[in-house]
C-alpha cells in the first residue's frame, strides 16, 4: 500500500509540476528582495539577445550594463538594427523556453547547461562587462549557476533549471507592458519609429510569443 501511494503521489508531482513551479515563480516575482536575482537573470537574457542577434547580422557588442533595478542596456554597432530590437524579449523568451525543455530532457543535460550558463556569463563579464556594478551583478548570476551544479541531487538541479526557465518567460510576458510609460522610449518605440507600426502592436507580438512558448511548455506537459 505505502509502494503505491508512493507511486501516486509520484506521478501526481510529475503531472502537475509545471504549474507549481509556474505558481511559485509568479509568487516570488512579487517578494521584493528575492526577486531581484531573477530579473537580473532575465534582463541579462534580454541584453545578450541582442548582442547575439547584432553578432549573427554581422555586427558586434560593444558593452552590456546591467542595473540594481533590473533595467539593463546592449550597446552595440553594425548589424540588422531591426532585428537587434526585435530579439531583447523574443530572445528572452526563448531562453526561458530552452532552459525549461533542456533541463526537463535528462538530468546530464542540466547539469550541462548550468555549465554553459557560467561559462556565457564569465565571457560576458571578461568581453563586454565595461563597469562595476554590472561585473558585480553578472558575478552574482554565476554564483546561482554554480550553486545549481553543487546540488547532489541532480533531480533538484532540474527543478531549479525549470524554475529559471519559467521565471524568465513570465518576465519575458510582463516586462513589455511596462513600455506603456507614455516615454516612448524602449524596444517598442525604437521598432515604431523603424517600422512605422505603433510600439502596442510590438508589445502585443511579444506578449504572444511568451504565451505561445508557454503553451508550448504545458502541452509538451501533458
Amino acid at each position: 500500500m505505502a509502494n503505491n501511494s508512493q507511486i501516486t503521489s509520484a506521478s501526481f508531482w510529475q503531472k502537475y509540476q509545471l504549474y507549481f513551479l509556474l505558481i511559485a515563480a509568479v509568487v516570488i516575482r512579487q517578494i521584493p528582495i528575492v526577486s531581484i536575482p531573477l530579473n537580473w537573470l532575465e534582463t541579462y537574457f534580454h541584453e545578450i539577445s541582442h548582442g547575439i542577434a547584432a553578432l549573427l547580422t554581422g555586427g558586434e557588442i560593444i558593452s552590456i550594463q546591467l542595473f540594481s533595478n533590473g533595467s539593463g542596456l546592449c550597446t552595440t554597432r553594425g548589424g540588422i538594427g531591426f532585428f537587434i530590437t526585435f530579439f531583447g524579449y523574443a530572445g528572452a523568451t526563448l531562453w526561458g523556453w530552452l532552459l525549461f525543455k533542456l533541463a526537463k530532457s535528462h538530468q546530464r543535460t542540466a547539469q550541462i547547461i548550468s555549465a554553459l550558463m557560467i561559462a556565457l556569463l564569465v565571457a560576458s563579464i571578461i568581453l563586454w562587462a565595461r563597469d562595476l556594478l554590472t561585473i558585480i551583478i553578472i558575478v552574482c548570476l554565476v554564483i546561482i549557476f554554480i550553486f545549481t551544479i553543487k546540488v547532489r541531487r541532480l533531480h533538484y538541479l532540474q527543478l531549479l533549471l525549470k524554475f529559471f526557465g519559467l521565471s524568465i518567460l513570465l518576465n519575458s510576458l510582463f516586462s513589455p507592458i511596462y513600455l506603456f510609460d507614455g516615454r516612448a522610449l524602449g524596444d517598442g518605440a525604437a521598432l515604431a519609429s523603424m517600422t512605422f507600426i505603433p510600439e502596442f502592436i510590438w508589445v502585443i507580438i511579444w506578449c504572444v510569443i511568451a504565451l505561445a512558448a508557454l503553451y508550448s511548455l504545458i502541452k509538451s506537459n501533458k
